[in-house]
């Protein structure tokens, strides 16, 4: 079996390729190689490589600039992964491909599978529509649903809060967005146990399988509580200039894009499938500080 990764170099796909790169029928690319935008691109590498496994880690993430530019995330993160799954299926091979809680409006979660889709911002309208596009395709399939995916390697909330944590006395955190914190490596390892329990029969494990599901850390807070819990497991805490950390609302800091504000998942439906779930949002970001850090040590 053949595994192609899609997105190298983001969060996700670093992890998928480093739980991967064993196997020596892994091929992992990234942008300007393979352009989620180009179908033409796509067609001619996805043809050469001929994979059995599409995992598609790749997508257009910059929330604020979709707002502008809305052909760009529509064709990365709508057109991109349909061509992908009708590439899968003339291919007879597997995609799974990862979507986002951003495709609901925040008002009702946590939410299910089965929950209306009703995103608020270009970047879930576009998420959204490449879940509509695979899903139309008579493939095979799996898209995982996740949310604030964060690894300590990139930019994002958790390396945010801990340089604020070091150069500002007084933090000011949104309280009202809650949803799951995941660590990449968890919901990588999640999909690579997947493809090891598919094993030889892989296609016709993942068909019976086929759909939509959200896998996410276990347990939802606010992004003010995950700031909280982010500057306590500081393993280096005396590098901290923080004094006091102050709860606010979404409208103090005006972004081009809305925020949904209560976009939990419910992973009930992939744990009863699969068996497992990912551990709570606690424990891995525990764990992602402590071996960070004892890895620069």
């Amino acid at each position: 079996m053949k595994i192609l990764i899609l997105g190298k170099n983001g969060q996700l796909g670093w992890e998928l390729n480093r739980l991967l790169k064993s196997k020596s029928d892994l091929v992992a690319l990234d942008y300007p190689v393979i352009d989620l935008s180009d179908p033409d691109n796509l067609r001619k590498n996805i043809y050469e490589i001929k994979p059995g496994i599409i995992i598609n880690a790749g997508a257009y993430t910059a929330v604020d600039e979709a707002e502008k530019e809305i052909e760009l995330s529509s064709a990365i993160n709508g057109r991109g992964p349909g061509i992908l799954a009708e590439l899968a299926r003339e291919l007879d091979a597997v995609l799974i491909h990862y979507s986002t809680d951003y495709v609901f409006n925040g008002m009702n979660g946590p939410y299910s599978e089965t929950d209306d889709a009703s995103p608020i911002n270009q970047y879930g309208r576009s998420k959204l529509q490449g879940e509509k596009e695979i899903s139309s395709v008579d493939g095979t399939y799996i898209i995982f649903r996740t949310s604030w995916v964060y690894d300590l390697r990139n930019t994002n909330f958790v390396t945010r809060v801990m340089r604020w944590a070091r150069e500002k006395e007084t933090l000011q955190i949104v309280d009202d967005q809650v949803s799951n914190p995941t660590l990449a490596y968890d919901l990588a390892k999640a999909t690579v146990s997947l493809i090891e329990l598919a094993g030889d029969d892989f296609h016709d494990w993942f068909a019976g399988k086929k759909g939509i599901y959200h896998l996410a850390g276990d347990g939802f807070t606010s992004r003010f509580d995950w700031a909280e819990k982010i500057i306590q497991l500081d393993p280096h805490k005396e590098l901290q200039i923080v004094k006091k950390i102050l709860p606010v609302k979404s409208i103090t800091f005006p972004t081009p894009a809305e925020r949904p504000l209560f976009s939990a998942l419910d992973c009930t439906k992939f744990l009863h499938t699969f068996g497992f779930k990912l551990p709570s949002w606690q424990q891995s970001l525990k764990m992602a500080l402590e071996i960070k850090f004892n890895r620069n040590n």
